[in-house]
């Protein structure tokens, strides 16, 4: 990651309880122009089975570690917060920048998710063509132009 002109297929996953939402990120993302591939779970209990390779993620090959992390708040099971704080608790994971999407525009939710080691606050937008860019603009930045070392990669 990182590095402009990179051939690296780049590992998504993408936590979003919205079928709908997950489709509009999908879209988006394939404006970013890096090989990637995206892993989409619906709810916080599945993002940690696919992170700590459990159930039905024992397969490594089938749930492989993500380069990047869009993380939804108000997920079903187990809530984002709690996903969040997992994965920075742990050696194996904490590396893995993790982007907040969410339509939560409540201030105690972006302090916590900040507080959490959230890497990116962003909020939903209603307009379809303003949420698209976004997300368009966080992929180029995280995927391409953000330089971080592969540590625990």
């Amino acid at each position: 990651m990182g590095s402009k002109g990179t051939s690296k297929t780049i590992i998504i996953l993408l936590v979003e309880d919205d079928e709908g939402h997950a489709k509009l990120i999908t879209r988006a993302l394939k404006g970013v122009e890096v090989p990637q591939k995206i892993f989409w779970v619906a709810d916080g209990e599945e993002a940690l089975d696919y992170l700590f390779h459990h159930r039905n993620y024992e397969d490594k090959a089938k749930s492989p570690r993500p380069d990047w992390i869009i993380l939804d708040l108000r997920l079903p099971k187990r809530d984002g917060q709690e996903v969040l704080k997992k994965i920075k608790k742990s050696a194996k994971l904490k590396s893995i920048p993790v982007v907040v999407i969410t339509s939560s525009q409540n201030k105690e939710d972006e302090a916590q998710a900040y507080a959490n080691y959230a890497n990116s606050y962003l909020l939903k937008s209603s307009d379809f063509q303003e949420f698209s860019g976004m997300i368009q603009e966080a992929g180029s930045y995280w995927l391409i132009w953000n330089q971080r070392e592969n540590v625990g990669m």
